[in-house]
């Protein structure tokens, strides 16, 4: 039997000390300039995490540069028939594909419906009790989340009213509450389209 290790991160989507290589995994992978290492005991462990400087660096990213998908996690994905039109979103197990929950709205963006989808994704886990990543392939999307606030050039007017209030909701969702899931940038060119893709490029 494997002796067990404990993990520090110092970079990463998460920080601190993990008695599992599971959730050092989540924590780390897709987490740019990611720093974590493992060591016997948790005191050996917690006396690095709290002495950075003390550490050696060469270990750092050796699993994060050579990243796997995680696939017990939650994929989210827009779509919209013109841009603006018609836009829908989804969120789908990663490896089932199985639907978690689809939106679609009268007229939209693709990146706001991306935002919206990354939202839901949160707020549902959260409620679910589940810590899950998240995967999305829109780089404006998280940084939209990561900055609580959407900027977009879609006007706002009786056709786009409700999904407007949507947006605010969601923004004030970001702002009121506490999260600690992982929104992992989902690597097109490596993995191909993400799960919860509509299929309709």
């Amino acid at each position: 039997m494997a002796k067990k290790k404990f993990y520090v991160v110092w970079k990463g989507h998460k920080t601190g000390v993990f008695d599992s290589w599971e959730e050092c995994r989540v924590a780390v992978t897709g987490y740019d300039g990611a720093w974590y290492q493992g060591f016997a005991t948790k005191a050996e462990a917690e006396h690095a995490f709290k002495n950075p400087g003390s550490v050696k660096r060469e270990k750092r990213e050796s699993m994060a540069g050579s990243q796997q998908i995680i696939w017990d996690s939650l994929s989210v994905d827009a779509a919209c028939s013109g841009n603006p039109g018609v836009m829908e979103y989804q969120g789908v197990h990663t490896k089932t594909k199985k639907v978690v929950f689809h939106k679609k709205y009268p007229l939209g963006t693709n990146n706001i419906g991306e935002f919206l989808a990354i939202v839901h994704g949160i707020a549902h886990l959260k409620k679910e009790g589940v810590k899950l990543p998240i995967y999305t392939d829109s780089a404006t999307a998280l940084s939209w989340v990561k900055k609580k606030k959407v900027k977009t050039k879609l006007e706002e007017n009786a056709r786009t009213a409700e999904l407007f209030r949507v947006v605010r909701r969601a923004e004030e969702w970001l702002r009121t509450n506490e999260y600690d899931i992982p929104i992992l940038k989902w690597d097109t060119k490596k993995w191909g389209e993400i799960p919860a893709d509509f299929g309709r490029k």
